[in-house]
Parts: structure tokens; C-alpha cells; sequence
């Protein structure tokens, strides 16, 4: 598992930016964007906010404790005009409890085969 520093270092690269220009962009010294990407200091609580909605991550996915990645934001999505990404996710986990998830999958699977 990556530390906080190596993800914050790869997002960086990702992004074509060199510890200067990321600097600037976020307001903090060359030395603090170093010092976070070295584990040397870690990020506060409102800086650690900052990086995730700059980078587009949530901050589960800085911590390292999840792999998935993923713009906070899609879950409040609309797939349709009732629904949301977040609808569709509580209603997964709804089936998962209900020892349901393979007659939905099966459906999901069935649905998306249909010519549109």
C-alpha cells in the first residue's frame, strides 16, 4: 500500500506539474509540497481537503485506504431523472444485505446485452 506522500507525488506527475507550479496553484510553499510528498509532514485536515478536490479524489483515496478512484461529485450524478449514482449504489448494497446481489447482477447483465 502507498503512503500519503507517494500518492500525492504520483498525482502530481499525473498531472504534468512539477512541486513549483503545484506550489503556486495551492498556495503553499515548494518546501511544504516536498516535505508532504517525502512523508515527512503530513497535511492538515483543510489542506488534505484541498488536495483531494484539486486532484478530483476523495480523501479516503489519499489516505490510501481505498485504490478507487473517483470524483466525489459522480455519486450525486444523475443517471436519469429520478436517480442518482448514489440511488443506484444504496440500492446495490440494499440487495447485498438481502442475499440479492446475484439476481441483479443477472438483471444488470440482461439489461445491458438489449439493443437500445
Amino acid at each position: 500500500m502507498e503512503h500519503v506522500g507517494q500518492i500525492l507525488a504520483n498525482l502530481r506527475k499525473e498531472r504534468g506539474l512539477a512541486q513549483k507550479e503545484l506550489a503556486l496553484l495551492l498556495n503553499l510553499s515548494i518546501g511544504t509540497i516536498s516535505n508532504y510528498e517525502n512523508g515527512i509532514h503530513f497535511p492538515d485536515l483543510s489542506t488534505l481537503c484541498k488536495l483531494a478536490d484539486f486532484y478530483g479524489v476523495t480523501t479516503d483515496y489519499l489516505l490510501g485506504r481505498t485504490d478507487y478512484r473517483f470524483d466525489p461529485k459522480t455519486l450525486n450524478r444523475r443517471v436519469t431523472a429520478d436517480y442518482t449514482v448514489l440511488d443506484i449504489v444504496d440500492t446495490v448494497l440494499a440487495c447485498e444485505k438481502t442475499n440479492r446481489i446475484e439476481n441483479l447482477m443477472e438483471y444488470a447483465r440482461f439489461l445491458s446485452s438489449q439493443p437500445d
